[in-house]
């Protein structure tokens, strides 16, 4: 694989939050049982290489907004303004823009910071293996062991000719879509034609997601059966070496699982890097989802999306420490 020459580092700033209207996550969310795991990334490859990772220019908004950054609530019983206060500290590239979603499965406590929509480059891959999942169910089948070859290649070492053969499976975008709307994703749209890797989504239906494939307590909230839920936690589980970057980077070194994708666009050269998955910090679990765009350099989007997301877990984390909650308070720890 070609490796992009690294420019100037660009000058940095502190994130700004967003003026658009925030997606409040309700605190009452089912408790989610996560199962330990390793985890990983997508394959990098360069704009055009492949058509579902096809580059073009960045959807219109911004994630981080233009406003000052709010203080905390006293009462600390606004998990958005928490979060908020908390991306202050990350520093962002000046054009660059990130979002960020995050759940405390033990507590139920969950926040987003900017609504803006993101290209999903190799993260929709999770959601692929999940719809055709959800296909093989409806039908009352196993997957097929050529589909099973397929999502090992695609979710492990992120191929992207395996998801190009799963993407027709479950009917491209249609079928995508079909499959989201029962997930209760409201915010995505699958790429067109060919291009998987311009889906469209958010962080906040990237949690979305993420509670579908883990589960609750006994599964409840999930259109996938343990069966279904347990397989793809499993290969996400199982990614190959080098790409175990992203959320993982706020987890304490225990349990963790991700998957990754990361997307140069040929018209401006700038990258799309996100990262979605859960992790054990503390002794609790959480669900997490970063996305960003307009990075000079990969590197660049690592780096702000493991910043992102050290800071979401770390802002939870306060709140559960300040009402008192233990990890096994609301539910079982991860």
């Amino acid at each position: 694989m070609e490796s992009p020459t690294a420019p100037t580092a660009p000058r940095r700033r502190r994130a700004r939050p967003s003026r658009s209207r925030r997606l409040l996550l309700c605190t009452a969310l089912a408790v989610v049982a996560v199962a330990g795991a390793t985890a990983g990334g997508t394959v990098w490859m360069r704009a055009g290489a492949h058509p579902g990772t096809t580059a073009v220019p960045s959807p219109a908004g911004s994630a981080s907004g233009e406003a000052a950054v709010e203080p905390v609530a006293e009462s600390a019983t606004d998990h958005d303004a928490v979060l908020r206060a908390a991306m202050g500290s990350v520093d962002v590239p000046d054009g660059a823009k990130v979002s960020v979603a995050v759940l405390d499965v033990v507590s139920g406590a969950g926040a987003v910071y900017g609504d803006a929509a993101f290209d999903t480059a190799s993260i929709v891959k999770v959601d692929i293996l999940a719809a055709l999942l959800l296909r093989a169910q409806d039908a009352g089948r196993p997957l097929t062991a050529q589909e099973r070859t397929y999502a090992t290649a695609m979710i492990e070492h992120s191929d992207n000719a395996s998801a190009s053969a799963l993407w027709d499976a479950i009917g491209r975008a249609e079928g995508l879509d079909a499959a989201n709307a029962r997930f209760g994703l409201t915010a995505t749209s699958g790429g067109e034609g060919a291009l998987w890797g311009l889906t469209q989504t958010t962080a906040a239906d990237q949690l979305t997601l993420l509670r579908q494939v883990f589960g609750g307590s006994g599964g409840e909230g999930s259109e996938l059966t343990a069966a279904s839920r347990a397989y793809l936690q499993g290969l996400m589980g199982r990614i190959a070496e080098g790409q175990r970057w992203g959320v993982s980077a706020a987890a304490d070194g225990s349990a963790w699982a991700l998957k990754n994708g990361w997307l140069p666009r040929s018209t401006t050269g700038l990258w799309d890097v996100n990262s979605i998955g859960r992790i054990t910090a503390g002794g609790r679990s959480y669900l997490v989802a970063v996305l960003s765009n307009g990075t000079a350099a990969q590197e660049d989007g690592i780096a702000l999306v493991e910043a992102a997301a050290r800071a979401a877990v770390t802002a939870l984390a306060g709140v559960a420490e300040g009402q008192g909650l233990s990890s096994g308070d609301g539910g079982p720890g991860g």
